[in-house]
């Protein structure tokens, strides 16, 4: 969805969108979206910057960090991005940014594109680590074995040979 910022008026404008799957590349092999993601919000704009904020709902599987099973999760979260013009933007390279400025993006063409800022804050808002379970034992790194189902018995005492000059030292 597009969002034309000359087409709107200083009154916030209301949108809900299903976003297909195929139409968000997230570059994560490790995460699946299952499912229309769910894009409620409002678009408002001011004199120097347009507002969008909003919910975003959908449900992925995520590969466990250990074992790389796929672990079904649900997503519900909200968010809040402004928008500038290029001129409005400050440019100086030596300026710290605040917390809202983070926040803050860059338009140049005078679009807002929903599919992108669903990409984003779903990137954002994924956890960085996922375990089918606390006890996941994880795979063998010798065998590949998963040991959650199979105790693959593989020598855990071989030294990297890296550190072998260490192995004589006192």
């Amino acid at each position: 969805m597009i969002i034309e910022l000359n087409d709107l008026d200083s009154e916030p404008k209301r949108f809900d969108v299903l976003v297909k799957p195929e139409e968000i590349d997230l570059g994560l092999d490790e995460v699946v979206i299952k499912g229309d993601v769910s894009v409620r919000g409002e678009v408002t704009k001011h004199i120097a910057q347009t507002d969008l904020a909003g919910t975003i709902a959908f449900a992925a599987d995520i590969d466990c960090a250990r074992c790389l099973k796929p672990v079904p999760k649900s997503f519900l979260f909200n968010f809040d991005v402004s928008f500038v013009s290029p001129e409005d933007f400050a440019t100086s390279r030596e300026k710290e940014l605040s917390g809202e400025e983070l926040s803050t993006d860059v338009l140049p063409d005078g679009q807002i594109d929903v599919n992108d800022v669903v990409r984003e804050q779903i990137l954002l808002n994924l956890p960085e680590q996922v375990l089918c379970t606390e006890e996941c034992k994880g795979l063998c790194p010798k065998c590949g074995a998963d040991r959650n189902l199979i105790n693959c018995n593989c020598e855990e005492t071989e030294t990297d040979p890296r550190w072998s000059a260490l192995k004589n030292f006192k």
